[in-house]
């Protein structure tokens, strides 16, 4: 039997800069940090870049780049900050895919992510494109190659995610096990039913699209393990955690098998202390001992096609699934029961007039941005899924090219300053959607803060540039939206107290 072990990590946190500085707050909750950011650095993306390997009277051995031996994503918003505040360490999380690539046949560690974490099924057709081809583009910028896989933001899925995906040449994404529904020989055969988390964690199946005739291949990683992992205390010991990676493996099977495991990059070292040197021992020397393949889902299938076909779970009303709501995607979008903290009694109904809200202001600025696009760009669709190239390079140069490409006519000082505004607000009506912004129990909360932030300087550069009203409407589902804690009192009342 060959045995395998692929550990991915999704690093990742919501963008934090205020909009209209382009700077992080000090966050007090943070503290004795600056801001959240950097309190997860110092415990977390750091640490793992030089997780240290001890011996039993404390004696620092070696150190180990643990981003050498686990697949991983970064968000891109948090790749942005590290490269501006830490970029030695980016650096180092560059350079161990780098070397991934050799060791593992042409196929790295690092996967790309959706742009800003938005949650995909949520989307409308045209912002999962530019998602995608944002988080695309960012990733060719930092890893000098382009991604094979894409991490969906809350694993959050659906028929229609998985063919944008396809469209856009992802080769492979990672789901949890209850996102599956029905599987079967590829081409052939009756389907099974293995919704529920019955789905075999430990192949790769196929999802063959139902327009293009194109497909995309899916991990669906082992569910139990990677709740041990997130939510216990096995982490915290190499050889317990070993011993529970052997007690999944199928000893009735001779062929390949994988063991894949996916987590909360934080996992590993904010969430649980230290614990990036459990991981650091396990994938560098202990699993090896015993037997185990370190190795990353591109490499994985390269040797092991899939010979199954896979249906997803679209969830109710085919509006999706996720791994961290049981109730498909209700978290993002309405009162389903999923909390975190808060007190007894609260409600998250809240959650359903954000949503509305942002969701009329995204239709109502992507009006006004085709129709006043057309004197400034060929296509303005396009030229958004392209304004990534200058979020990643503002240069005179970049423009320049930019505007060579995109441009609708001849283009004076004036329309590309123009031109460049729309363009922003566009980009802050993405920013807005970030997932976190309804994760929580309350509007209150600074991750909901922080997208009513960026809906507000989309709405002001709307508003600057066109003199029109897009500021009623909104407040009128804003105000709907009620706090739990009365002192914060609705949507409206917070979005009208945020500013420079």
């Amino acid at each position: 039997m060959n045995k395998y072990i692929c550990i991915h990590g999704h690093f990742y946190q919501p963008p934090r800069e205020n909009p209209w500085t382009g700077k992080i707050e000090k966050q007090p909750s943070a503290a004795p940090f600056h801001d959240w950011n950097e309190r997860i650095f110092q415990e977390c993306y750091k640490p793992n870049t030089e997780a240290v390997i001890i011996n039993e009277t404390g004696k620092v051995l070696r150190r180990v780049n643990n981003f050498e031996n686990i697949n991983f994503n970064f968000g891109p918003t948090l790749l942005h900050w590290i490269k501006e505040k830490h970029p030695n360490t980016l650096s180092k999380i560059i350079e161990a895919d780098r070397k991934s690539v050799t060791v593992h046949n042409g196929h790295g560690n690092a996967i790309a992510q959706v742009y800003n974490h938005i949650i995909m099924p949520l989307a409308n057709r045209r912002d999962k494109i530019t998602q995608i081809k944002w988080g695309i583009k960012d990733f060719y910028h930092h890893f000098g190659r382009m991604p094979e896989g894409m991490w969906l933001a809350e694993t959050a899925c659906n028929d229609a995610t998985l063919e944008a995906l396809i469209d856009e040449k992802i080769s492979y994404t990672i789901l949890d096990p209850s996102q599956a529904r029905s599987v079967r020989k590829t081409g052939a055969g009756e389907w099974s039913d293995v919704s529920g988390g019955k789905v075999n964690p430990k192949i790769p199946y196929r999802y063959l699209s139902k327009k293009s005739g194109g497909f995309i291949d899916i991990f669906f990683y082992d569910g139990p393990l990677s709740r041990n992992l997130a939510f216990d205390d096995i982490v915290y010991d190499s050889k317990i955690l070993l011993d529970r990676i052997d007690s999944v493996k199928d000893m009735n099977v001779n062929s390949s098998q994988l063991i894949s495991i996916a987590v909360d990059g934080e996992t590993f070292g904010h969430h649980k202390k230290f614990t990036e040197r459990t991981i650091a021992f396990l994938l560098d020397e202990y699993a090896v001992t015993r037997g185990y393949k370190i190795v990353n889902y591109g490499e994985y299938l390269s040797f092991n096609k899939p010979e199954y076909e896979v249906l997803p779970d679209n969830g109710l009303r085919g509006e999706g699934t996720s791994w961290s709501c049981i109730h498909g995607v209700g978290r993002w979008k309405r009162n389903c029961g999923c909390i975190t903290g808060g007190n007894p009694g609260w409600n998250q109904r809240w959650r359903r007039h954000l949503r509305d809200s942002l969701n009329l202001l995204n239709a109502k600025l992507g009006i006004y941005f085709e129709i006043v696009g057309k004197n400034y760009f060929r296509n303005a669709w396009d030229a958004r899924n392209d304004y990534i190239d200058l979020i990643l390079d503002g240069s005179d140069s970049a423009i320049k090219i930019f505007f060579g490409k995109h441009a609708s006519g001849k283009i004076i000082k004036k329309n590309t300053e123009t031109a460049l505004q729309l363009l922003e607000m566009q980009k802050f009506s993405q920013l807005m959607f970030t997932s976190c912004g309804w994760f929580f129990s309350d509007i209150s909360g600074i991750e909901s803060r922080i997208v009513l932030e960026y809906a507000k300087r989309a709405v002001e550069i709307a508003e600057n540039l066109s003199g029109l009203d897009f500021t009623t409407e909104l407040l009128e589902g804003l105000e709907k939206a009620k706090s739990n804690i009365p002192e914060s009192g609705n949507g409206k009342i917070i979005y009208n107290g945020l500013g420079k």
